[in-house]
């Protein structure tokens, strides 16, 4: 059997603005993650642990920052790679388990759209996914409130 693991971490700060996108589901908030992209740290580190679990690199690899074609692009860009390469290169997704660690806002209440949300994009059953969170404590810039950090682990099969 081939398996793979991989590991995805990605981290924005807090802006000016009304909302933001986690996992492709946009959430009313007092702030706004700054990006090239719509900085979903979610849908950044769950593609980079695909990437990863591949040998190719990070989403900084396949959409440069400096490539304005990038600027303000939809995350779920990225994800649609990640998935597309992983299929291409004949490994199936077998789990994603993500973990969002912030103050605010609260995760819990936008878990299951989260999931939902990965779940259609990944081509993945639901049951396959897991988004969590935890707060850092108040401790080091996601304790002041300052951005979210976000890490995500998946696991490949090799389908033969």
């Amino acid at each position: 059997m081939d398996i793979r693991v991989g590991n995805g971490i990605d981290v924005h700060a807090f802006g000016v603005g009304t909302e933001i996108t986690l996992c492709g589901v946009k959430i009313p908030f007092n702030k706004s993650l700054i990006g090239h992209s719509d900085a979903d740290v979610g849908l950044h580190a769950i593609a980079d642990s695909i990437f990863g679990a591949l040998g190719l690199g990070d989403i900084g690899f396949w959409f440069p920052p400096t490539d304005q074609k990038w600027k303000n692009a939809n995350s779920e860009i990225f994800l649609q790679k990640a998935t597309e390469m992983a299929i291409l290169m004949k490994y199936k997704i077998c789990n994603i388990d993500t973990t969002f660690i912030c103050e605010k806002p609260k995760i819990g209440p936008y878990r299951e759209e989260m999931r939902q949300r990965v779940s259609d994009i990944a081509k993945i059953n639901l049951n396959r996914i897991s988004i969590k969170a935890t707060t850092s404590e108040r401790l080091g810039f996601t304790g002041r409130e300052e951005g979210i950090l976000c890490q995500s682990t998946c696991s490949l099969l090799k389908n033969d």
